[in-house]
This record gives structure tokens, sequence and C-alpha cells, in this order.
């Protein structure tokens, strides 16, 4: 069973990647923002604000999957 959260978890994990990467080629989300506004209008600070906000998001879904894999393997 804590294999199956894990998976789960990664596969999370790999979704809001591959969302990200999909709105840097027009996918809409967060990656749309970092490119149109980030990126293509040289402002650094929305830039960073959806690096970061990708990241906590993904730590915190990383977190959520250990927590419940931990508690799923001790019962």
């Amino acid at each position: 069973m804590p294999e199956l959260v894990q998976n789960v978890t990664l596969t999370l994990i790999v979704i809001i990647g591959s969302s990200a990467m999909a709105g840097t080629i027009g996918g809409g989300g967060l990656g749309d923002i970092a490119i149109r506004y980030g990126y293509m209008r040289f402002q650094a600070g929305i830039m960073i604000s959806t690096v970061v906000i990708l990241i906590v998001m993904v730590q915190v879904v990383q977190w959520i999957g250990d927590f419940i894999s931990r508690r799923v393997d001790h019962r």
C-alpha cells in the first residue's frame, strides 16, 4: 500500500510539472503566466513568483504523500 501512495504522489508531481511546461507553449496556467508576463515583459518578480509557487506546490504534494505513505505503512 505505501508504494501505491508513493506512485500516486509521483504522478501528481509529474502532472504539475507537465502542466507548467504545457503552459509555456500555450496551455495556460502558471507556465503561461511565467512566460507571457515574466519572461516576455521582463518582469522578474512575476517570473520568480510563479517558480516559487510551483516549487511550493510540489513540496506540499510531496510532504502530504510522504505523510500518508508513513501512516499507511504503520497502520
